[in-house]
């Protein structure tokens, strides 16, 4: 059984419905990505998951929980953690300050967890006295991850985590995200690298106009030729 599933996801904003019967879902130490061409409801699908849009069809549950009419903080609370794309950390906030906000409402010392995050991520512990605002993508990609693993989530929802930085240090947020999963957090991602990001996905989603067009193993979508001629380039 997995750990997080949405099932029969339908709804949008407004009057009208972006995602339509979508169902996404990921185990504990699983990496599930969702990809697919822009406007195909990806980020949407995310944002359904987190709270942050009504469903008006469709079931979330989070473990044995239904969490489908829970708040975004409520679901944080029952172990959810997401990253959005844009706006994820305090600019000018010193680094160690944005991981300090990400445990506000957690109980006791954050010393340890600073300390797990700057295991994961080294170039942050050179620079926590610095203002995130003046870290290069990566390094601010590095921040708004640590911040959500403030939270000690079960699971880590990110929504284009490799936007906008290079090959390289997209490789590097990569190996990162698999040390991750491996200490048995569920991570959920969007992802429009979808070659690179199915190379580590344990399952894959492909969406299109709101709707799952093919799921399975990351391996196997790679190695299908309708996605490979559809959506990865051939």
């Amino acid at each position: 059984m997995s750990y997080l599933k949405g099932e029969g996801m339908t709804g949008g904003y407004g009057g009208a419905d972006i995602l339509h019967d979508c169902s996404i879902s990921v185990d504990k130490g699983e990496i599930a990505v969702i990809v697919g061409p822009n406007g195909a409801g990806k980020s949407t699908a995310m944002k359904a998951l987190f709270g942050m849009l009504n469903l008006r069809e469709g079931a979330v549950t989070l473990g044995e929980t239904d969490v489908t009419h829970l708040t975004p903080q409520a679901r944080v609370e029952a172990g959810m953690s997401f990253v959005p794309q844009v706006r994820n950390v305090f600019p000018t906030m010193s680094v160690e300050e944005n991981l300090e906000m990400g445990g506000v409402l957690r109980d006791g010392p954050l010393t340890e967890t600073i300390e797990e995050v700057y295991e994961l991520f080294p170039a942050l512990r050179e620079k926590r006295h610095q203002h995130a605002g003046e870290l290069s993508g990566g390094q601010r990609q590095q921040v708004a991850v640590g911040r959500a693993l403030m939270t000690r989530p079960k699971l880590l929802m990110l929504d284009e985590p490799t936007a906008g930085v290079s090959p390289v240090v997209m490789d590097e947020l990569f190996d990162r995200i698999i040390e991750v999963a491996r200490t048995g957090i569920a991570i959920l991602m969007v992802e429009q690298n979808a070659r690179q990001a199915l190379e580590i996905a344990d399952k894959g989603y492909v969406l299109v106009q709101g709707s799952n067009r093919f799921t399975d193993t990351g391996a196997a979508l790679l190695a299908d030729p309708d996605v490979r001629k559809s959506f990865l380039g051939g």
